[in-house]
C-alpha cells in the first residue's frame, strides 16, 4: 500500500506516521513546505525509516502546490490519503481558520482526486457538533447546531466539503480534546486543559495540598491521549467497507471538568476542588425541569462569551496564560456517542485508558518541557542570559530539566555525563527550541577524566559562569547489610564528594581569573535529618557541604560563591529501585530544577525546606529524641530487595518483597511518609 499524509509534522500526524511505519507496508509520502525540509528530514531520522518520503507543497495552494509531474507519476497508486493539516486551536482567528481548515481541505481534496486516491481520510473534530445539546452520535452532522467560534464553524464546514464535494471515497474522524501520550506524556503545544496548568502550578506553590478549594460544577469535558487517536485511526482506516462513515475518537464516559481538574491537581501536588453545590442539586427535582439552555452552567457560559466578559478575563486570567476564548469552551454541551467506533475497534485491543492512569505523565511532561515560566522571569533571564552553566548528571532527571530551563532563560547549558548519546539528544531538543547547548561527555567517577574535562572546558569555553554539581549516587542499605560492602562507601564518596570537588578545583583557576563564578551543590535533606540506611550517601553529601563551607571563605573575595541545596526526595530514576517510594510524596524533577534556578539567580548560601531545618534543629536541642524517632523509621521501613542483593523477576515482585507484613505497619509507613514529607526513609 501507499500513503499520502498532510500534517505529518503536527502532533497527531507524527504519531500516525509511527503507526503506519510499525504496522503497514509501502511508501509514506508526506507533504512538506520547502522551508521545512530540514525539520522534516530530522523527523525522518527520528522515525528511522526510509519509507517516509517528503513531497514539497503548500496547504494554501491549489492541489496543495504539488508538482504536476509528481502527481502524474503517482496517480492511481495512493491507497490512503490522510488529511491532518489544520488548525486545532480554539483561540485562532477567522482568517487563519478559514485558510487552514476550509481552503486547506479543498486543496487536499483536489489533490486526492487528481491522484485517484483509494480513500480520503478527513481528520475533523467533535467541534463540528458545535453547541448541540444532548447526545450526538456518529451518524449525525447537520442538526442545526450553533457554531460558537471560528474553530467550530470551520471544522463543521471542512467536514461538509468532504461530505458534499468529494469524488473519491472518504472517512471522517472526530477526535475529542487530544492530550499527550499516555505513556510518555509527550505534547507539542499548549491547548485544552494545558491552559489551566500554570494556574495549578501557582496553587501548588502557594497553598498547602491538603487545603480544599471551593469549586462549582463546570459540566463535562472529553479528553483522549494522542496515542489512542493515532492507533484508532490506523485501525479504522484499514477496515473494509466503512467508507462514508464518521468515527468519534472520544472517551465513552464524559469526564466532569472538576474531576479532570482535580486529577491534574493531584498529579501536581496542588490543593483540589470540592463542589458543595453539585450536579445532583442543579439537574434534579424542580431544577431538572428547566431547559438545558437556561440552567446555571449554560447561562454562565453565555455570559463568559460576551465581549465585556472576554475583555475582563483577558486582563485577569489571561495574564496567567488562560485565554478567555479557551475558558468559554471548557465543557461540551454535547454527549458524544461512540458506539459505532467502539464496535469497529472491538478485538483490536485499542481503547481509551482512564485519565487517572496517565495524568502524572501528562503533568510531568508539561512541567519539564512546556512550562515557560523561567523564560518569562526577568530575574532569571538577567542572571542566566548568555552565561555558560556546567551541569553534571545532565542526561536525565534534575540535571536534564535544569538544562532545559537554563536554555529557556537564554543561558548556554554545558551538558556533562557519561552517556554522550543522551546528552546529544538533550542538546538537539534545546536547539530545536531555539537555544544553544554544549556537550562534554565524562565519567565523573574517574578523577583523571575530570582533569581532562576541566582542561577542555577552560580551553573551549569563553567562560564558566555557573557549575551545578548534580551528578550523584545514592545507596539505601542498612549497616548490617553493608559489613562486606565497604565499596558502597567508596563509590558514593568517589562520585558525590571526590568527583565534585575535583571538578570545582580544576575550574577554580579559571574562576579566579574571571573573578566570578557560582557553584550549586545538589545536597540532600538527609544531611539535616540523618535518616537510617543512608550512611554512605548522607556522609558523602555532608562532606561536600563541609568542604564548600570552608572554601567559601577563601574565595569570596574573588566573587566566587557556593549554594548548598538540601533537596527533598525527588521522583527520579535514582530512587526507582526502592519500590516503597512509589507511594511516597515526592517533588518532581521540574520542581527540583526550579529550586536550582533559584539558587543560580539569588545565590543564597543554602536552600532548605522547613522540614529539613526542623530536623537539624531537633538534632541540636533534643538529639536522643531525634534518634528514637529515626529508629522507629528504621523499624517501619524495610531494606529494599536491591539492598538485600535480590533480583526479583519483575517490579511487582520487588514491590511485594518490600511490602509491609500487615495493615498496621503499612499505616505506620504512610503516616511517617506524610508527616516527614520529602525525607527519604
Amino acid at each position: 500500500m501507499a500513503y499520502f499524509v498532510t500534517g505529518a509534522t503536527g502532533f497527531i500526524g507524527r504519531f500516525l506516521i509511527d503507526e503506519l511505519i510499525d504496522h503497514r507496508e509501502g511508501p509514506i509520502h508526506v507533504l512538506c513546505r520547502a522551508s521545512s525540509l530540514g525539520r522534516m528530514e530530522g523527523l525522518i531520522r527520528q522515525w528511522g525509516s526510509d519509507r517516509v518520503q517528503p513531497v514539497v507543497g503548500d496547504l494554501g495552494q491549489p492541489g496543495l502546490g504539488v508538482d504536476e509531474a509528481w502527481v502524474s507519476e503517482h496517480a492511481g497508486s495512493i491507497d490512503h490519503f490522510f488529511h491532518l493539516a489544520a488548525i486545532y486551536d480554539i483561540t485562532a482567528d477567522d482568517a487563519t481558520n478559514d485558510a487552514m481548515n476550509i481552503e486547506g481541505t479543498r486543496n487536499a481534496l483536489a489533490l486526492a482526486e487528481a491522484l485517484d486516491a483509494g480513500c480520503f481520510h478527513q481528520v475533523s473534530s467533535v467541534a463540528a457538533a458545535g453547541d448541540y445539546h444532548g447526545r450526538f452520535d456518529e451518524t449525525m452532522f447537520e442538526e442545526g447546531q450553533p457554531l460558537p467560534s471560528p474553530y467550530h464553524r470551520t471544522k463543521y464546514e471542512s467536514e461538509k466539503i468532504v461530505r458534499d464535494e468529494a469524488r473519491v471515497p472518504w472517512r471522517v474522524y472526530r477526535p475529542a480534546i487530544v492530550v499527550g501520550h499516555s505513556e510518555t506524556g509527550a505534547m507539542d503545544k499548549i491547548d485544552g486543559p494545558y491552559y489551566l496548568f500554570p494556574l495549578i502550578k501557582r496553587l501548588r506553590d502557594n497553598l498547602p495540598a491538603w487545603l480544599p478549594l471551593v469549586g462549582i460544577d463546570l459540566g463535562d469535558t472529553n479528553v483522549v491521549p494522542v496515542d489512542y487517536v493515532a492507533k484508532a485511526m490506523d485501525h479504522l482506516a484499514h477496515l473494509p467497507d466503512r467508507d462514508g462513515e464518521a468515527f468519534h475518537l472520544v472517551n465513552p464516559e464524559p469526564q466532569p471538568v472538576v474531576d479532570m481538574l482535580n486529577a491534574f491537581c493531584s498529579a501536581a501536588g496542588a490543593p483540589q476542588f470540592a463542589t458543595p453545590v453539585g450536579r445532583g442539586l442543579t439537574t434534579a427535582g424542580p431544577l431538572g425541569l428547566i431547559p438545558a439552555r437556561l440552567r446555571p452552567l449554560s447561562l454562565m457560559t453565555a455570559v463568559i462569551r460576551t465581549g465585556p466578559a472576554q475583555l475582563l478575563l483577558d486582563q485577569t486570567l489571561g495574564r496567567l496564560g488562560l485565554p478567555a476564548e479557551a475558558l468559554a469552551h471548557t465543557s461540551f454541551p454535547s454527549v458524544f456517542d461512540s458506539r459505532i467506533t467502539e464496535k469497529a475497534l472491538a478485538g483490536s485491543g485499542i481503547s481509551v485508558p482512564p485519565l487517572e492512569s496517565y495524568v502524572r505523565s501528562l503533568w510531568g511532561y508539561w512541567e519539564e518541557n512546556l512550562d515557560d515560566a523561567t523564560g518569562r522571569d526577568p530575574k532569571a533571564v538577567a542572571a542566566l542570559k548568555d552565561k555558560y552553566v556546567v551541569i553534571t548528571g545532565a542526561s536525565s532527571g534534575i540535571g536534564q530539566v535544569v538544562a532545559l530551563k537554563v536554555a529557556q532563560a537564554g543561558g548556554i547549558p554545558v551538558l556533562v555525563a557519561r552517556g554522550k548519546e543522551k546528552l546529544e539528544a538533550t542538546k538537539a531538543t534545546i536547539e530545536m527550541r531555539g537555544g544553544r547547548a554544549e556537550v562534554f561527555p565524562c565519567d565523573l567517577s574517574d578523577l583523571e577524566a575530570i582533569d581532562r574535562l576541566c582542561e577542555q572546558l577552560t580551553t573551549e569555553l569563553p567562560s564558566v559562569d555557573f557549575v551545578v554539581n548534580n551528578a550523584g549516587r545514592s545507596i539505601r542499605r542498612s549497616l548490617k547489610l553493608s559489613q562486606d560492602r565497604f565499596h558502597d562507601f567508596e563509590r558514593t564518596m568517589q562520585l558525590n564528594y571526590f568527583g565534585a570537588i575535583r571538578l570545582v578545583m580544576g575550574l577554580m583557576p579559571q574562576l579566579h581569573e574571571q573573578r566570578s563564578g557560582h557553584i550549586v551543590n545538589i545536597s540532600s535533606i538527609g544531611v539535616q535529618t540523618n535518616p537510617p540506611r543512608f550512611s554512605a550517601y548522607v556522609a558523602s553529601k555532608a562532606a561536600l557541604d563541609a568542604w564548600s563551607n570552608v572554601v567559601s571563605s577563601e574565595v569570596v573575595g574573588h566573587g566566587i560563591s557556593f549554594t548548598n541545596v538540601h533537596m527533598p526526595l525527588v521522583r527520579t530514576p535514582m530512587i526507582a529501585p526502592t519500590k516503597i517510594y512509589d507511594k511516597f510524596p515526592t517533588i518532581s524533577p521540574a520542581q527540583a530544577a526550579d529550586v536550582v534556578v533559584k539558587a543560580m539567580v539569588d545565590k543564597p548560601h543554602e536552600i532548605n525546606t522547613a522540614l529539613g531545618t526542623a530536623g537539624e534543629l531537633a538534632h541540636t536541642i533534643a538529639p536522643r529524641t531525634a534518634f528514637r524517632v529515626l529508629n522507629l523509621a528504621y523499624q517501619v521501613f524495610p531494606d529494599s530487595a536491591a539492598a538485600k542483593g535480590h533480583k526479583p523477576a519483575s517490579q511487582a515482585a520487588a514491590a511485594a518483597e518490600e511490602a509491609p507484613a500487615g495493615n498496621r505497619r503499612e499505616t505506620e509507613q504512610m503516616l511517617m511518609a506524610q508527616l516527614f514529607r520529602g525525607v527519604h526513609w
